[in-house]
């Protein structure tokens, strides 16, 4: 009998905490303002999630504060990524969205890194991405067999590196032959369908369809998909070759899937500054897992076109520690592909 009474004593001390908890937090939140800040221009595919999050994710946190974006662009997300890392307050009430494949370049000695991503509290990451090339029937390229025998290098935007729209254009240039000349400094995924509608450039590569689809659909009215690279064909996308069948050594194959596919489920990661304190960690990464199975939330962007297929903060935390176990070989080929001199 003492037992039994001990152990429901146990049991009640248990439910009593967890209830002061949620109090607690509830009293923290409670008429707070999150800032979500955005790493990338508004109204590219980045910004078109981290909005549609936003408007949800602040009635899964107790106390149900306002989320709020703010985008602040440059150095293709470095600004926003060395902002989180050093000026952020870690009191839980600053969210960061951002490229986490950054996270491979400071082992390659990307300049303007300031952070070690390792120290980050990654939350989670709406979509794992299906990476794709597109490009301007204008180019006169419309498929990947017409692209990989072009006498002139096709012209893809980018933004820096450290962002999938620059690092995938560099390591298909590696691993598959494909005669590129890459125009950099775009702030982001409009800016650079805005050039491409302008001629500026001929498409890109590191897009991710699941997004494309609907923030360049007029686009693509125009434009076609003549590759992707994840590992497995996308289901709307049958037609359409992967990488992975024209790659033919094992260094261009190992190339495309740490430099591509492994980062893909960094891609629209969503971080805390370090030394946020666990118990905030833990609230906002089950707030935003809570979100992203919410049926207001699926039927906004099932109306919206918008796909999620979430990767968990704790998924994401693994892979970024896992870099610093890298080969010496492997980093090497990878940072002769991605930070050219």
């Amino acid at each position: 009998m003492a037992k039994i009474i001990l152990a429901a004593l146990c049991v009640l001390s248990l439910t009593v905490a967890a209830i002061e908890r949620a109090r607690a937090q509830e009293s923290f939140y409670k008429g707070k303002t999150i800032r979500l800040i955005e790493a990338y221009s508004a109204g590219g595919g980045y910004d078109t999630y981290a909005r549609l999050i936003a408007r949800h994710l602040g009635k899964h946190i107790p106390g149900n504060p306002t989320v709020a974006v703010e985008n602040m662009t440059g150095a293709g997300g470095l600004i926003a990524v060395n902002y989180l890392y050093n000026r952020a307050e870690p009191d839980g009430l600053t969210i960061g969205n951002w490229n986490g494949s950054l996270s491979l370049q400071q082992y390659m000695g990307l300049k303007g890194i300031e952070f070690d991503a390792s120290k980050f509290e990654w939350i989670g990451s709406a979509v794992r991405p299906t990476p794709i090339c597109i490009l301007a029937r204008s180019s006169g390229v419309t498929s990947l067999q017409e692209w990989l025998k072009a006498k002139k290098p096709v012209k893809l935007g980018g933004m820096a590196p450290g962002t999938s729209i620059s690092d995938d254009a560099r390591i298909l240039k590696e691993a598959l032959g494909v005669p590129t000349q890459l125009v950099e400094g775009y702030k982001g995924g409009a800016d650079i369908k805005l050039a491409a509608k302008q001629g500026e450039v001929d498409g890109a590569c590191g897009l991710a369809w699941e997004t494309q689809k609907v923030t360049w659909r007029q686009e693509l009215e125009t434009m076609n998909v003549v590759l992707q690279v994840g590992p497995k064909a996308h289901p709307e996308l049958a037609k359409v070759p992967l990488a992975n069948d024209f790659a033919k050594a094992d260094d261009a194959k190992q190339l495309l899937r740490i430099g591509i596919q492994e980062l893909g489920a960094l891609g629209h990661a969503y971080t805390l500054p370090p030394k946020t304190r666990k118990n905030l960690v833990d609230t906002l990464r089950k707030a935003f897992e809570e979100t992203m199975k919410d049926s207001e939330f699926l039927a906004e962007a099932d109306k919206s076109g918008i796909v999620t297929n979430p990767v968990p903060g704790k998924e994401l935390e693994e892979i970024v520690s896992g870099f610093v176990k890298l080969p010496a070989d492997l980093l090497g080929k990878l940072k002769s592909s991605l930070l050219p001199k």
